[in-house]
């Protein structure tokens, strides 16, 4: 009989430091994720302070390209808006389409092409899109990991019972592999 007390101890024991366990690897995997998102939206943050360097320095020598320069303004507002990962994906794309559009107009303007201010913003903000690229690479594999993690059994039911639900990757918005279209007719 006391040895029946005793498995049934070191079994109640034992399923206790697999719950504390597993649930710490949950919360755990889970922060990492969010600090991951952390560290895409300090690259964010980086380009969105670059964004209105660079507009200054083009807007003068560009000023029938308006539409561009509120566009940008008006993503970078929904931006700051969002809330959700999600409403910040897709207010990312809207910035990354506008951003696009300005340097594919930048580069058709070979007066800007010698701006040695215009060419500094576009190598800090080329270098601050690879970091960007790095850092969405980095979260979907955080993404990834959790995920894995919440779906394999028996953790599926544990993290189920602590709410621990499944993230969404970045994904990258649909059209944005189409070159921006730019229409260089002066005095529309």
């Amino acid at each position: 009989m006391k040895k029946t007390i005793w498995i049934i101890v070191a079994v109640v024991v034992l399923l206790g430091a697999w719950l504390w366990s597993s649930y710490n690897n949950l919360v755990t995997v889970n922060e990492g994720v969010d600090n991951q998102w952390a560290q895409v939206e300090a690259q964010y943050q980086r380009r969105f302070d670059l964004i209105p360097n660079l507009v200054s320095s083009v807007q003068g020598a560009m000023g029938q390209e308006q539409k561009v320069f509120s566009d940008l303004a008006q993503a970078r507002v929904k931006y700051s808006g969002a809330i959700t990962v999600e409403d910040k994906v897709a207010a990312t794309s809207q910035v990354e389409g506008a951003l696009g559009r300005l340097l594919a107009i930048a580069e058709n303007y070979p007066e800007l092409k010698s701006i040695e201010a215009v060419q500094t913003m576009m190598a800090q903000l080329e270098g601050t899109e690879n970091r960007i690229s790095v850092e969405r690479s980095r979260f979907n594999d955080a993404v990834r990991a959790y995920n894995v993690m919440t779906k394999r059994l028996p953790m599926n039911i544990l993290a189920g019972l602590y709410g621990f639900a499944e993230r969404a990757y970045f994904e990258v918005a649909a059209g944005v592999e189409q070159a921006p279209a730019v229409d260089l007719q002066v005095g529309r």
